[in-house]
């Protein structure tokens, strides 16, 4: 298994199941060896069929390859961390996962997997009134039992998305695993220097979720076009100067920040745009002009979308 998880990774989010297993050996023959899976992606065992795929066909040796996958918020409880990993392997057709996330610090109430598959965030989605059911589980019992995974040779590292600083200092007091990754929501509109710089200072490695901020959300009606980062004054002045698109302006920026990044597309010809930035080097005066361009625009809110999508108002960040 790989020691390094590659700085350009495959993002799985949104990725449509009939064509799931088809784009993701197109991406393993566009070169992509980092694939960030999730359960509540719906798409993991179409994602192990394609895996699959390109394992057997000799496009690649699961050596080669970093596969990431990510604990619902119902399955915090101790006694079912196992259950949703062991579920997540069966799917992905693995032996072990190169690392394994808390999706989300938000436990909610359990839901059987054979009652509903993925869970997603309502309790019950047939009731007169749904909404999310919170589960009063401690984050540190979900640590513990995520700790579990990796003595039973089930996962190789495990980390955490969306923490903040806060919830990251309580949880390197009492983890007996330190954490390898956080992942968060990270672009120029959404800087997270502190976030970042605190995450690193402890060796915890950071990738960047959305790294091309707003283009994700324009479907789900979490972003207006015009909040777009590829029209930007100083993205685009950069591309012109190295011969390069927008979007690889973006990505290059984030991973000369010291972040992976996990960009998402269905189209070869992006695929292998978006590997390709390894070949030039935004200068100092480049990426300041494009960090200068933060306005602390999170488009992945809990604090929003819960509200407006679960009828739970649940913020995580203030």
């Amino acid at each position: 298994m790989l020691e390094t998880m590659p700085p350009v990774g495959f993002g799985l989010w949104k990725i449509p199941r009939p064509s799931t297993a088809e784009t993701v050996v197109e991406a393993v023959r566009a070169g992509y060896r980092h694939f960030d899976s999730a359960a509540d992606y719906a798409n993991e065992a179409q994602t192990g069929d394609g895996l699959a795929e390109a394992m057997q066909s000799g496009l690649v040796k699961r050596e080669e390859l970093w596969i990431t996958s990510k604990l619902w918020n119902t399955f915090h409880a101790p006694e079912h961390v196992e259950l949703a990993c062991r579920k997540t392997l069966e799917d992905l057709q693995l032996e072990r996962l190169d690392l394994y996330l808390i999706h989300f610090p938000i436990p909610l109430e359990f839901v059987p997997i054979e009652t509903r598959y993925p869970p997603e965030w309502l309790h019950d989605p047939d009731a007169a009134e749904p909404a999310m059911k919170l589960a009063r589980v401690p984050l540190h019992e979900t640590w513990a039992a995520m700790e579990a995974l990796v003595d039973k040779g089930l996962v190789k590292r495990i980390g955490m998305c969306n923490y903040n600083s806060a919830l990251i200092h309580d949880l390197m007091t009492y983890a007996r695993i330190k954490p390898a990754v956080l992942q968060i929501e990270a672009h120029p509109y959404l800087t997270q220097d502190k976030l970042i710089r605190c995450a690193q200072g402890y060796g915890i490695d950071v990738t960047a979720f959305s790294p091309l901020g707003a283009q994700s959300y324009f479907e789900l009606d979490m972003a207006r076009e015009e909040e777009s980062l590829l029209g930007a004054a100083p993205v685009m002045v950069a591309a012109q100067a190295h011969g390069k698109t927008p979007a690889q302006v973006l990505l290059r920026w984030g991973v000369q920040r010291g972040m992976a990044v996990i960009p998402k597309t269905t189209k070869p010809e992006r695929m292998r745009e978006n590997l390709a930035i390894d070949d030039f080097e935004l200068s100092a005066v480049e990426v300041a002009a494009i960090s200068a361009l933060n306005r602390n625009r999170r488009f992945n809110d809990p604090g929003v979308f819960t509200e407006a999508a679960f009828n739970t108002f649940h913020p995580i960040y203030d």
